[in-house]
């Protein structure tokens, strides 16, 4: 019988479907700031990413930095556009980033999944995003939604196979399973536009297994981190088709020090292939390392509906 986090992992598919079709505004700005908190800061990065792939200079800052001390990330403020993830909507970090924002003189953008939330009327401009409402504290398909409205902002065109590729990822991570047992040292590894997906999937194993997991630049690993690796380990590889012949290499490295790999796009004991490049490759494996999360927390029969120390909404008082 599958829990409650898995089916809604598995049934986020058509929400896709309706995002790929939402109409959403042009974003034309000398810089574009992405901001928000924990899943939303992750996933900005990746789309930080894709704007400046895409010719526009982009860049993360995470919503309480970028409220507090915007000044130590940019320099040259004119032509900025600060665009806002939050889920609920009130994250009080991240309202105050667009609410700063906006009473400096720069355009603010919001996106969040909840009709009518605080950030969605702090904004200039406005963007909604239903989810399904039964997804629990830890972020699934909202994350995804947010990201894939991003990724369109940012100009790439993605068409209705980024359905099919998720859903095959999907059914592929079932193998899985079989990596698992003695895995209790987790890392996610990711270039580009995929390090911040591969900090999301760390954030969600962690948030969902209660497991210790790191998340690095490919290249970065063997400097110092690589230390850790042993016969407990579990990698998760995201590869970059243009430096995939290297983190390959590494791959190959961390098996023969005794760790397990799972490669997206690339070589490891379980190989997942999306048939995708890019940030839309970042997407389309998103449910997939949604999955994993909630494969380690049901290994060690913990309830990722209520995961330690958490709660869905960060709000300050």
């Amino acid at each position: 019988m599958p829990t409650l986090t898995e089916t809604v992992i598995r049934a986020q598919l058509p929400y896709w479907q309706d995002a790929l079709r939402q109409a959403l505004p042009r974003v034309a700005a000398r810089t574009v700031v992405l901001t928000g908190c924990g899943t939303s800061y992750y996933l900005a990065q990746s789309l930080a990413c894709a704007f400046n792939a895409g010719g526009q200079r982009a860049i993360a800052v995470p919503g309480a930095e970028w409220a507090r001390r915007s000044g130590v990330y940019l320099a040259d403020p004119e032509g900025t556009t600060v665009i806002g993830l939050s889920r609920s909507g009130t994250t009080t970090e991240t309202v105050q980033a667009i609410t700063n924002s906006r009473a400096r003189g720069w355009h603010t953008i919001a996106i969040s999944c909840e009709p009518g939330s605080t950030i969605l009327g702090a904004a200039d401009e406005a963007i909604c995003l239903p989810t399904d409402p039964r997804e629990g504290i830890v972020m699934s398909v909202s994350a995804s939604l947010m990201y894939l409205a991003g990724l369109r902002m940012a100009g790439l065109v993605l068409s209705e196979a980024i359905v099919p590729a998720a859903a095959t990822a999907l059914e592929r991570m079932e193998g899985a399973d079989a990596l698992l047992p003695g895995r209790r040292h987790f890392v996610y590894l990711g270039a580009g536009a995929n390090y911040g997906i591969a900090t999301e999937g760390c954030l969600k194993l962690q948030e969902m297994s209660i497991s210790y997991s790191q998340a690095f630049h490919p290249m970065e690993y063997r400097h110092g981190p690589v230390s850790l690796i042993d016969d407990s380990s579990l990698a998760v590889m995201l590869y970059s088709e243009e430096t995939a012949a290297e983190e390959a290499a590494l791959v190959a490295e961390l098996q023969a020090k005794g760790a397990r790999v799972i490669g997206f796009n690339g070589p490891g004991d379980l190989r997942i292939d999306l048939g995708l490049t890019g940030p839309a490759a970042a997407l389309a494996c998103l449910p997939a390392l949604q999955l994993l999360g909630e494969k380690v927390a049901l290994g060690k029969g913990i309830n990722s509906e209520t995961p330690r120390h958490l709660t869905k909404v960060v709000v300050l008082q």
